[in-house]
Order: C-alpha cells, then structure tokens, then sequence
C-alpha cells in the first residue's frame, strides 16, 4: 500500500479494479479546507485518460509492473507475434494493444509492460522515434504554400500516413515521433 505521497509520474496503481498509471498529478493546499491531490491516470488495459482527486493520504493499491524488450516478427493478419530479446521466446497480441501498430515495422525493438506474477502484457510501447522510408509523396508545386500549409500526406514504408515539410521527397528516410504521429527529420 502507499498513499498519495507516493505519487510520481509512471506509478501503476490499481483504481477502481483497473490498472492504471499517473499521467499527471498536483499536490493542491488550498487556503480554507484540507489539502487534495489531483491526478490524470491512464488506463492501461483500454488506454483512456480518466481524471480523479485524492484527498491528501489516501490510500492507494499498487501494482507491481516489469518493462521488457521485445523485437517484432511479423504480422499474420489476426495477431502480432513478437520475440524477447534475452530469452527468445515468442508472443502474440491483438492489434488493438500495440499503439501506433501502424508505425511498426519488422525487426522493430519495442517494451511491453507486464504485470509481475501473472504473464498479463499492459501496454506495447514503440520508441519515441521510428526512421521510416516514404514510398509515396505527391511532388511539391512551387507556390503552393500561400493558400494552404506547408504540409503534405506521405506513405510510409508500413502504409502509415503523416504530414510532413513540402520539400520531403519519395524514397527519403524520415524521422517519426510515434507519440503525435509528427515528422521529426530527414536523415
């Protein structure tokens, strides 16, 4: 058990029967009244952001987590099969666990989050950035830019699409942030 002066960034806990991790929280001591915690967590099973206040003490049930690396294998069409790094044993998971699967190509290095004790995976997180290879981008027309943004849709190499600067080209190999989906640079 712990209580709300335990809170930091990334704690799993378990908030009304789900398992959740702190997004965000503020130790508030108002003037008039006791002193409360509020806090954004996320669901880690569904991924929803849900808003909540403790009063200052609270509490709270935590959940024990272990992050492990994973390598992506392949797709086969139903499930993601992935490999651990350390002890080469394989895994499948749904397509609706991985964020951003879209962004993920074979070979890919991603952690998933496990709960300790029961072989349950959380979450599968991809790094903060992916290179990928642009297969299709409509070439940039000179003058453009004085109507619309200075932005245009590309393919990438997994079938995502992005936004991305007017001067990327087709067969360029760009940075990706896979947490807003945004371009990050050209390599």
């Amino acid at each position: 058990m712990a209580t709300t002066a335990d809170f930091k960034n990334g704690l799993c806990m378990n908030f009304n029967g789900k398992p959740c991790a702190i997004v965000w929280f503020q130790h508030v001591k108002p003037g008039k009244g006791p002193a409360f915690v509020k806090c954004k967590l996320r669901n880690l099973e569904n991924g929803r952001i849900l808003e909540n206040t403790f009063t200052a003490g609270a509490k709270i049930e935590t959940i024990d987590v272990e992050r492990r690396p994973y390598q992506f294998l392949y797709d086969d069409g139903e499930m993601f099969n992935f490999m651990h790094e350390e002890t080469y044993e394989q895994i499948t998971l749904p397509h609706d666990v991985v964020d951003n699967a879209d962004l993920m190509k074979e070979g890919q290095h991603v952690e998933m989050m496990f709960v300790v004790g029961e072989e349950k995976c959380l979450t599968c997180e991809l790094p903060t950035y992916v290179t990928l290879k642009v297969t299709y981008a409509e070439p940039a027309v000179k003058g453009n830019t004085a109507s619309t943004s200075a932005l245009k849709e590309v393919t990438l190499e997994t079938g995502a699409k992005i936004m991305v600067p007017l001067f990327i080209n087709q067969d360029d190999v760009i940075t990706v942030n896979t947490t807003d989906r945004s371009y990050g640079q050209r390599q």
